[in-house]
């Protein structure tokens, strides 16, 4: 059997070399985990200008689309307008006509 002062030393020992590994793994993941931060800190600006131009071509989409929608809408305005007139004038046309056979003829005309 070991002598009291023998044990306790060979258990201190054995404590230390376990605390030193852990020691080390504790300073190599913070070490790890820094250089990550570091790395991530660079790629920062890159993915905020990544994100940026997305934002930027989806707002450029969203302004042509609209632009598009505009000009539809003032072509059916204009289509609108000129069914307007047409009626106005076709109606101040029938009113001076004697005959429903020429009324019919400007419809169909117009239809065309």
């Amino acid at each position: 059997m070991m002598p009291r002062p023998v044990l306790l030393l060979f258990l201190l020992v054995i404590l230390m070399i376990t605390s030193q590994f852990e020691w080390k793994q504790q300073i190599t993941n913070e070490l790890e985990s820094s250089s990550d931060i570091s790395q991530k800190q660079q790629q920062s600006p890159h993915m905020e200008e990544i994100v940026k131009e997305k934002i930027i071509l989806s707002q450029e989409k969203t302004i042509q689309r609209l632009n598009e929608f505009i000009e539809s809408l003032q072509q059916q305005l204009l289509l609108c307008r000129g069914n307007e007139n047409t009626t106005t004038g076709s109606a101040a046309a029938t009113s001076f006509t004697s005959s429903p056979l020429d009324e019919i003829q400007r419809q169909l005309m117009l239809e065309d």
